[in-house]
């Protein structure tokens, strides 16, 4: 570890080495969404080791705070690059992401492949509720500091109504918003004025290797050439990859149409990867089916409990949507999920790069110029609404799982109002709540059962677990074959999951809930029998519960 300058002196220049150490590090340590990473930069690079003056890094923030993407991912490249010129903000961007991609990836298989080991699904009952909560505490937390008057509560309920009631897609949201910012901030600017800025610097931490009268370095001068190269440079970066992709899978394929729609994502992310969700949802659940609605809560909450951008949630709908589509055959699911996840990674962080290393030379000249913020203030009060829409769209999912016509989940809901009740009036951290979520889901996982199937469904239900098991036949289970023994002891644990809360009393509750689909991709079971085509294991074993309650003293 370097040792801090001494109080008072100049800090000794930093080596590429030196720096390139501290942006991995920081890389495993960025928790806390983008208010604890850029606290945590801030205490490293201003305060501790004065790499660069309160000023200039407040500079630096205010200008990536104007531009679509992960800010906090965004003010590493700015700083790097202008330490290290092009390469150094490159290091800095991408150590910055790729701990979370790697750790993400990992989280994303043992949850797509072990999901519905109870023990995994225990954990995630707790999460769910404890995800809705949060979700809640984003709405509250962007319209506190956006929704200032009349105006910007009016865009709020507006962008709400349209994406709620009509669907509207978020691009178009935030079209209007930033047209009705556009056309307010020349008529009536007061109220259009940027209010999620950060403040002049107060402090001084003693000098800085840049500081606040520390020249411009050469590399970050505007030049339009350099302009000119990075613009190409961007571009080419995107398009021969995008040409691959056509190349191997057509435009259709779907690693094409992630990487495109994962593009135009990167440009909707203002006001944080909240904002972006919907947009997502919209894209990823309802139109693609890359994953459920119910795995969408999942992978967000283990995009709050990793290191790096909460917008790294994608690489968790890239890893499910190509493991569950079997891009590479079922034999190598998860090189499909991994490869998945880093085509979304890519696309989706690439318009960040370009943007600092364009716009890095311009940020005087756009710094608090209206025409440019007050758009963005539209835009931030019209995420409020957004935003709320999406805690409603979680909030369904959790207290409703099985629909409006299902019952209530009481115990959700008590998870989800303790959840709340901890980050609204005790300011817990996140982390700390999804992990006190999980271990109450966990105990209650743990939970005897309160009632049994009565003697017959269970002489029902054993006759099923036997007929599957001596029936020459293959099981299907998110893409791979298995044995049918296989498929017992995975059903079976699957059956006693759910006599843990008594949720099956019945046969056919049985095969609905334990032997139909997967818990967690909802994608269904299917059965292949020697000289048959392949079928839903739901429909034949309703068909042999059938027979045998047919037989005489089938019962």
């Amino acid at each position: 570890m370097p040792t801090p300058p001494e109080p008072g002196s100049k800090p000794a220049p930093v080596s590429f080495r030196e720096a390139f150490w501290f942006w991995l590090k920081l890389g495993f340590i960025s928790f806390g969404g983008p208010a604890g990473q850029i606290s945590i930069m801030h205490q490293e690079l201003v305060e501790n080791r004065r790499w660069i003056s309160e000023r200039r890094f407040l500079h630096a923030l205010n200008y990536c705070m104007v531009l679509p993407g992960p800010e906090a991912q965004q003010l590493a490249t700015y700083i790097g690059w202008l330490m290290h010129r092009t390469w150094g903000g490159i290091v800095a961007g991408a150590l910055f992401v790729l701990p979370s991609l790697f750790i993400l990836v990992a989280l994303s298989w043992i949850y797509i492949a072990f999901g519905d080991v109870s023990l995994v699904a225990g954990l995630f009952y707790g999460i769910k509720p404890a995800v809705a909560a949060i979700v809640v505490q984003a709405a509250h937390r962007i319209g506190s500091k956006a929704l200032k008057n009349g105006w910007m509560w009016t865009i709020a309920a507006l962008a709400f109504v349209g994406i709620f009631l009509f669907n509207v897609p978020f691009p178009l949201i935030v079209l209007a918003a930033a047209t009705v910012g556009a056309v307010g901030g020349r008529l009536k600017p007061a109220l259009f004025t940027m209010g999620g800025g950060h403040a002049a610097a107060k402090a001084s931490y003693g000098p800085a290797l840049i500081d606040d009268d520390t020249p411009t370095p050469q590399h970050a001068l505007f030049s339009k050439g350099r302009l000119a190269k990075v613009l190409v440079v961007g571009l080419l970066m995107w398009l021969l990859p995008m040409a691959a992709l056509m190349g191997l899978y057509g435009w259709q394929g779907t690693l094409t149409q992630m990487g495109w729609f994962f593009t135009k994502a990167a440009m909707m992310t203002f006001g944080g990867a909240y904002a972006v969700l919907p947009y997502v949802y919209q894209g990823a659940v309802s139109h693609f089916e890359w994953l459920t609605a119910t795995q969408m809560i999942d992978g967000l909450a283990l995009g709050e409990t990793t290191p790096g951008p909460l917008i790294m949630v994608v690489a968790f709908v890239g890893f499910v949507g190509g493991y569950t589509r079997e891009l590479f055959g079922p034999e190598h699911l998860f090189w499909a999920g991994a490869v998945a996840a880093t085509v979304v990674t890519w696309f989706t962080f690439l318009p960040s790069f370009v943007f600092i290393l364009t716009g890095g030379p311009l940020v005087e000249t756009t710094h608090n110029d209206l025409k440019f913020t007050a758009p963005l203030t539209a835009i931030t009060a019209a995420v409020v609404g957004v935003v709320l829409n999406l805690a409603i769209f979680f909030g369904y999912h959790v207290l409703w799982p099985h629909g409006l016509t299902g019952a209530f989940d009481w115990v959700s809901a008590l998870i989800s109002l303790g959840a709340a009740i901890a980050l609204f009036k005790y300011k817990r951290n996140v982390i700390h709540v999804i992990a006190a979520c999980a271990l109450i889901g966990f105990v209650l996982q743990g939970l005897p059962a309160k009632a049994a199937p009565s003697p017959v469904a269970q002489q029902e239900i054993q006759h099923l677990f036997a007929f599957i098991e001596q029936s020459p036949c293959e099981f299907s289970r998110n893409g791979s074959w298995y044995t049918t023994k296989d498929a017992v002891k995975h059903i079976r644990r699957k059956y006693q999951y759910l006599l843990d809360r008594d949720l099956t009393d019945t046969a056919e509750l049985f095969i609905e809930r334990a032997a139909s689909e997967s818990s967690f991709s909802g994608k269904a079971y299917q059965v292949r029998c020697s000289g048959q085509g392949v079928v839903r294991s739901g429909d034949w074993l309703r068909a042999e519960l059938a027979r045998y309650r047919a037989k005489p003293g089938g019962n």
